[in-house]
């Protein structure tokens, strides 16, 4: 990543928070850029050089951190806009684009990369089994910039036609009821034994992994560093005795080989 007169901007997505899940290409990324712009917990992870500067803000400051990030690399420095997860699952990269779109000529002349990461429904479908091994979707439950009649309505929709749904933004202190409220809607549409996946923190130390019914499911296992997944009506759990169960979504509909019922 050689030094342009345009500048550059890397958007970093460093995973669910494991330092071993952050991609080598993430690891170039920064290596090669001086000014960093994210969210603090996610820009702390990083262990910087001294030339290397940190310009940290809120979580919910995603315009104006691009903007900043945009300002700076127009001056034709080597920016890195940080992401926790893939920056293209909403995250910064969206947001990014947004002010791209919406700014002065000289920031679409800035040169531009998006470094994916491991997002985490993968982390957390990874250490269940295969959850996501047919057709998935995934959802934000934030409802910041949609309506939550719009949240309902995608849940319905997916929940019916059969998709496996991760939940991103599950839940905070400013909103502590949409996720009791969506497992009441998706209880009225699927089989109460489909499986749900509380995946917290996925390979961090403090990971935790639970798996309920939707019967049972209960929206206190959740904090916003919780993914969760909701199998559909084929989704399956193997009990192994004394290991974890698998959780897993057939490649085919219905029993197919080898599966009795």
């Amino acid at each position: 990543m050689s030094r342009t007169d345009n500048g550059h901007v890397a958007v970093i997505g460093l995973g669910p928070g494991g330092a071993h899940q952050v991609t080598p290409e993430a690891s170039e990324a920064v290596a090669a850029a001086k000014w960093f712009y994210g969210y603090g917990p996610y820009v702390d992870r990083l262990e910087l050089r001294p030339d290397q500067v940190k310009v940290t803000s809120d979580n919910r400051e995603e315009i104006s951190r691009a903007q900043a990030a945009l300002t700076k690399a127009a001056e034709g420095e080597r920016v890195a806009v940080v992401s926790g997860g893939d920056p293209g699952v909403f995250a910064m990269a969206a947001a990014v684009c947004e002010v791209i779109e919406a700014g002065p000529p000289e920031w679409r002349d800035v040169d531009l990369t998006i470094v994916p990461g491991v997002t985490a429904m993968l982390a957390v479908a990874a250490r269940i089994g295969a959850p996501l091994g047919h057709d998935f979707c995934a959802i934000s439950l934030s409802d910041n910039l949609k309506p939550w009649e719009t949240i309902e309505k995608r849940l319905d929709a997916v929940a019916s036609a059969g998709f496996v749904i991760a939940l991103y933004n599950p839940i905070s202190k400013a909103r502590p009821w949409q996720l009791g409220k969506a497992f009441e809607r998706l209880r009225t549409i699927l089989p109460e034994s489909t499986p749900v996946i509380f995946g917290r923190a996925a390979g961090r130390p403090d990971e935790t992994i639970e798996v309920a019914p939707l019967s049972q499911a209960d929206a206190a296992q959740a904090d916003m560093a919780t993914c969760i997944i909701i199998g559909s009506a084929e989704t399956r759990v193997i009990d192994r005795g004394e290991k974890a169960a698998l959780v897993y979504t057939p490649r085919f509909s219905g029993p197919g080989p080898g599966v009795s019922t």
